[in-house]
């Protein structure tokens, strides 16, 4: 989801606001601007504010279905539009804000935002879910951009960690407190398809008008329009390392699709749990060690992170299994913390293996391809659990689901030990001179990826469309 422009960041560093600063009275203009540091974290807790919402609609799911008694089918769908809708807006306003501003993809995201969290409050059946769904992924998929690439703009030196660090651990941690929140708010407030929809769509008018006061680092320029135009492919110096990661990358977002759509499901129906704060727990234990595990594994080396988080999802994932033969629901839950922080680690350690393996005109097409994989595999197996759940049952659809995501998990761990741990001085030279300087020997870390490919991004203008 990193994005940046290279005018953007000349005019950072210009200190002015780029070409802007000729001009007297917009120099005064930009005065009023908040400091970049306070900048810096309106964009991050943005981030957060977006993803926790986007999650926020998993522990009503099983409330929704009672009221208006629609099928587990139906529940998928209204899960999956949302990824659609979101991969539609990656792809095509993605790049937008390198061209015309953060500021105003960042705002318009916003008020879009606030429109489908009213739209939830209001529903009153499926269609309204269905629209309030779709509203929320066009929302996301345009704001991710933008704030990704805001968090580099404006990180506190050009080599601190807290830009690609929050891009990284953000979704995780959002949508883990997401969940927590309104599973809590739905068993101990009144109103529980209300009033947390109210709190959001209040929460976005605020951070949509503090955008305002953002400070711009991209000077606008022609090709916005050229910009809108999709455009998805894997470089050919790339593929080896894209095919031999998408069991992982296939693995991990099944696997959080399952429990963004049905986990809540499972709760009710096999753990024969009915509190909502429980089934909210179930995506926050999955999402809260995904975004731990990332931030104790963000410095080895991303190959060796793939492998062993791919080892430890299909561990974490068999627990899960072995709970619901019980059924146990601690050792489900312990279950989920293992797959979860297997989940984190292992997407960390296959990004960012990938991102270096691209030069400075192909690194967007590889990154689309990357979340264009991730969302359809969020998506479509769970649309697909959902249409088998009433001819096999919860229980049985689920350890299906299950099975085939260790396999798929083992096949990555499988994949990632005969790979190695070490990434060739020629492939760093592609994203870093200063890494393959380092000497021939050298085995890059993680953190060490990640710098190179900031560094090149930062000065090139990466084109992320679809991260």
């Amino acid at each position: 989801m990193i994005r940046n422009g290279a005018t953007g960041r000349a005019a950072l560093r210009d200190g002015r606001g780029g070409a802007h600063a000729k001009d007297p009275r917009t120099t005064t203009f930009l005065a009023r601007r908040m400091p970049r540091p306070v900048g810096f974290w309106l964009l991050a807790v943005t981030l957060l504010a977006i993803l926790a919402a986007s999650a926020a609609p998993s522990p009503l799911y099983v409330v929704y279905q009672h009221r208006w008694n629609f099928s587990p089918a139906t529940l998928t769908t209204i899960f999956a539009v949302y990824v659609v809708a979101l991969l539609v807006a990656l792809l095509i306003v993605g790049g937008l804000s390198d061209f015309i501003g953060r500021r105003p993809v960042l705002a318009a995201a916003l008020v879009v935002e606030a429109a489908s969290m009213v739209v939830f409050l209001t529903a009153d059946g499926v269609g309204p879910l269905l629209v309030a769904r779709t509203l929320q992924g066009l929302a996301t998929g345009a704001a991710v951009g933008a704030i990704g690439a805001g968090l580099l703009d404006l990180e506190p030196s050009p080599r601190s960690p807290l830009g690609p660090l929050l891009n990284s651990v953000a979704p995780a941690a959002g949508l883990a407190a997401g969940a927590l929140g309104t599973g809590a708010l739905v068993e101990y407030a009144p109103a529980p398809t209300v009033l947390v929809f109210a709190l959001f769509a209040a929460l976005f008018v605020l951070l949509a008008a503090a955008v305002a006061f953002l400070p711009e680092p991209v000077t606008p320029r022609p090709g916005a329009l050229a910009s809108l135009r999709p455009r998805v492919a894997v470089p050919s110096g790339a593929r080896r390392e894209f095919l031999a990661a998408t069991p992982s990358l296939v693995a991990t977002w099944a696997m959080g699709g399952l429990y963004l759509a049905l986990g809540p499901s499972v709760v009710a129906g096999v753990l024969h749990i009915g509190s909502h704060l429980v089934g909210g727990l179930v995506v926050t234990a999955l999402f809260g060690a995904g975004a731990i595990a990332s931030l104790l594994v963000r410095d080895l080396a991303p190959r060796r992170v793939t492998a062993a988080g791919s080892l430890v999802l299909a561990v974490g994932t068999g627990l899960t299994l072995l709970a619901l033969v019980g059924p146990s629901t601690p050792l489900f839950f312990i279950g989920t913390a293992v797959a979860g922080a297997g989940f984190g680690s292992s997407f960390l350690g296959s990004f960012r293996s990938l991102a270096v393996l691209a030069g400075p005109t192909e690194r967007a097409e590889l990154f689309a391809s990357v979340y264009i994989l991730s969302y359809l595999a969020l998506s479509v197996p769970a649309v697909v659990a959902g249409l088998e759940v009433p001819s096999y049952g919860l229980r049985t659809t689920t350890t299906v689901y299950g099975v085939v995501a260790i396999v798929l998990a083992l096949l990555a761990a499988l994949a990632g030990a005969l790979r190695g741990t070490a990434v060739s001085p020629s492939t760093v030279v592609a994203s870093s001179e200063g890494l393959a300087a380092d000497g021939p020997e050298r085995v890059v870390s993680g953190r060490d990826v990640m710098e190179a490919g900031l560094a090149e991004s930062a000065s090139s203008g990466m084109d992320t469309r679809g991260r």
